[in-house]
């Protein structure tokens, strides 16, 4: 029994020392655990950096807010002022169906109800009550569900609709878009822009991708801003904490010269002939051909902006991207060139119907001529023959620098995308000979127009431009326009003179091709094309009545033209009436429009005021000048303007120079092309002495470009028509 009770204090004994040693450890495991917790809380709040990510920065981060501020991108008007293409969004539907999503008041943020959300949204969405329903039940377990097509590009109004009806689980996106508010509207000039997603910033952004949109989009894209700012646990904008702010700059707005009530009209009756004739192209301008402000254009096929419907099958600008023999409405230039040379004899006789060049028979549009007719009839009578020898009388050599001065093969550089210089076949005496009625030569419609500008100033072209001005976004004008001539005069006032009135005597019922363009008691004046077309399989030109580009040109008024139109059509597939006929139903009633609306608003001025520049930093009057259409010429290498020749309130022609003389050196500039005006103003303000010799712009100067001028220094100068 004693034995048994020994063994008991013994087990108990044991066990105690187990427990005793156990627990030792268990502190002992314990204390180290806490040591080493304390050890890494000290190094956290020592270091404050855990797996090398500093923790005050992650705190901070948590607890800041980085919103980006959006920029508006700039608005393009009409030249009155109204909008043609704005800022918008467009918004997508979407419906949650995860029951899971509840917001932090414990209310649900899906669809609670799916036949009364559906029954809701058919009042706004194309879609009837069963169809939603069917997006709202999707075979597959989804979080949520879009509506197709019907549920995105929704307007504000209609996003507002929905709000209305506060259904649960009904969410939107949110896109920037642009809204062009007057649909087909000379599409592909003002273009089109479209959201591109920025992997930079993680939102969207309109980029121009065609037209004005696309070549100004620097110009209208703005730059974001952004606003850093520090939040409380509830997301609330702590008020001691410094905040970084940025604002947006808002895009530069566009005004352009066309003017809408004009375009509008223009492109109705363009739709008209489309519908009726289905030509495979269509192509309209109205231009003032005093400033080159092109007041209306526009094209068939087209598309529309807002809704891209035909976008697919109309994507290129046939105005300046495709290229086109122009036919015998060429032959304006033709008779311009010929008369300037002194090669032009209207009195002498030629035999029409045909003319053999190196064995290559050229016929008359009326294969069997008008027999032996005086050369003055060979424009109105539109005849290829005469036009030929035209063009051997005035030699190949002359009709070269001709083309040359019209700048054929040149690019206009008119603000579009895309345009095509065109080519002139000229090596051999067939090619010559065919290029002066407008084939075996391409050409776009702007080349055309910038040609034609010279009717209205005494043979000096103008560039055709279609922006007015640029403003800031707060109206403040940034450039002014300004008219560009190109190149020297091509021809002189009187050769004008003789080109018009031919123009004119194309309407005379007995011997003019322009009889159905005659408009009774209106002053105007044409030139007819028929060109052939040729052939895309190779060799020739293609058969048929339809197979051409039919086109007209017209100016008003008749002896001082200010305005002109310019039509084309090619290849009407529904020609049930001459192309004179068709295309008369777009001219006349545009040009009367034209002619009303030259009438009833007083003409836009070719002269600007000029503003004081006197006393400026040289780049605050650089910026000045070019506000109000005028480009300045600095004299001197100084940075402030002390004297200007043209003193503030003096009109000078809207594009020209204004001289403007700082301190420094004054060294001789390059004057080559310079008008006797600039070169007034030069030696008035550089004190320099002038010998001129000859007429028109400056062809060479004695003194080398660059050279240091001293007071009194004698320049002698060569001018050139």
């Amino acid at each position: 029994m004693k034995k048994n009770i020994s063994n008991l204090k013994l087990k108990k004994s044991k066990a105690h020392g187990y427990r005793f040693t156990v627990g030792r450890f268990l502190q002992l495991a314990v204390a180290l655990v806490f040591l080493v917790f304390a050890a890494r809380f000290l190094y956290i709040g020592i270091s404050k950096t855990v797996n090398g990510q500093d923790l005050s920065k992650r705190t901070e981060q948590l607890y800041k807010r980085n919103q980006i501020l959006k920029a508006t991108r700039g608005t393009i008007y009409d030249r009155n002022g109204l909008a043609v293409a704005e800022d918008s969004h467009l918004y997508t539907v979407y419906a949650i169906l995860d029951k899971s999503s509840i917001n932090y008041k414990d209310k649900p943020e899906y669809v609670l109800n799916k036949k009364k959300t559906a029954s809701k949204l058919a009042k706004v969405l194309p879609l009837s009550t069963s169809k939603i329903l069917k997006y709202l039940n999707p075979k597959k377990k989804a979080f949520q569900v879009q509506f197709g097509t019907a549920g995105s590009g929704l307007s504000k109004d209609q996003k507002d609709k929905i709000d209305a009806m506060k259904l649960p689980g009904i969410k939107f996106l949110e896109t920037p878009a642009r809204l062009y508010p007057n649909g087909n509207f000379a599409s592909h000039t003002v273009g089109l822009a479209q959201p591109e997603y920025d992997k930079k910033t993680g939102t969207q952004n309109l980029v121009g991708t065609m037209g004005l949109e696309a070549w100004y989009n620097n110009t209208l894209s703005g730059k974001d801003g952004y606003q850093i700012s520090s939040v409380d646990a509830s997301n609330y904008q702590t008020p001691n904490n410094e905040q970084n702010y940025k604002p947006a700059k808002n895009g530069n707005d566009l005004y352009l010269t066309i003017d809408s009530q004009l375009q509008n009209y223009l492109e109705d009756r363009m739709t008209d002939v489309q519908k009726t004739y289905n030509p495979v192209d269509l192509t309209a301008v109205v231009e003032d051909m005093k400033t080159g402000k092109i007041l209306a254009a526009s094209q068939r096929p087209t598309f529309n902006p807002q809704t891209k419907k035909d976008l697919n099958k109309s994507y290129r600008n046939i105005l300046v991207q495709d290229s086109f023999e122009p036919g015998s409405v060429f032959k304006v230039l033709t008779l311009s060139a010929s008369v300037n040379s002194g090669n032009y004899h209207p009195n002498q006789y030629y035999n029409s119907g045909s003319v053999t060049i190196n064995g290559t028979t050229i016929h008359d549009w009326q294969t069997s001529g008008w027999g032996s007719i005086p050369f003055s009839q060979a424009f109105p009578r539109s005849s290829n023959t005469g036009f030929v020898h035209i063009e051997r009388q005035m030699g190949a050599k002359t009709w070269r620098e001709y083309l040359n001065r019209f700048h054929i093969g040149k690019k206009t550089g008119v603000t579009l995308p895309g345009e095509q210089p065109g080519l002139i076949a000229f090596k051999s005496p067939i090619d010559q000979a065919v290029t002066s009625f407008g084939q075996g030569i391409n050409v776009n419609v702007m080349q055309m127009m910038q040609a034609y500008s010279s009717l209205a100033n005494n043979g000096q072209m103008v560039k055709p431009q279609y922006v007015d001005k640029i403003t800031d976004s707060d109206g403040k004008t940034l450039n002014g326009y300004q008219i560009k001539k190109v190149g020297q005069p091509v021809y002189s006032p009187s050769t004008r003179k003789v080109v018009l009135d031919n123009m004119k005597r194309v309407l005379n019922k007995k011997i003019g091709t322009g009889y159905a363009y005659k408009m009774s008691g209106d002053s105007i004046a044409v030139k007819t094309g028929t060109a052939q077309i040729a052939n895309p399989k190779g060799g020739g030109y293609l058969k048929g009545n339809s197979n051409y580009i039919f086109s007209v040109v017209g100016v008003t008024p008749a002896d001082h033209p200010r305005y002109c139109i310019y039509l084309t059509i090619k290849q009407p597939r529904r020609m049930t009436k001459p192309a004179e006929t068709i295309l008369s139903s777009i001219f006349k009633p545009v040009m009367s429009r034209v002619i009303l609306m030259s009438k009833s608003t007083e003409n836009d001025s070719t002269t600007v005021t000029v503003p004081k520049l006197k006393g400026m930093s040289y780049s605050a009057a650089e910026k000045k000048a070019q506000s109000v259409g005028l480009s300045i010429v600095k004299i001197g290498s100084g940075k402030k303007v002390t004297n200007q020749l043209y003193k503030e309130g003096q009109k000078q022609e809207s594009g020209g120079h204004i001289f403007v003389l700082t301190s420094g050196k004054i060294t001789c500039p390059n004057m080559k092309g310079w008008s006797f005006d600039d070169l007034h103003q030069f030696a008035s303000l550089a004190d320099v002495k002038l010998s001129v010799k000859g007429n028109g712009n400056v062809q060479s100067q004695s003194i080398k470009p660059g050279a240091v001028l001293k007071s009194g220094a004698r320049i002698k100068i060569n001018l050139k028509e």
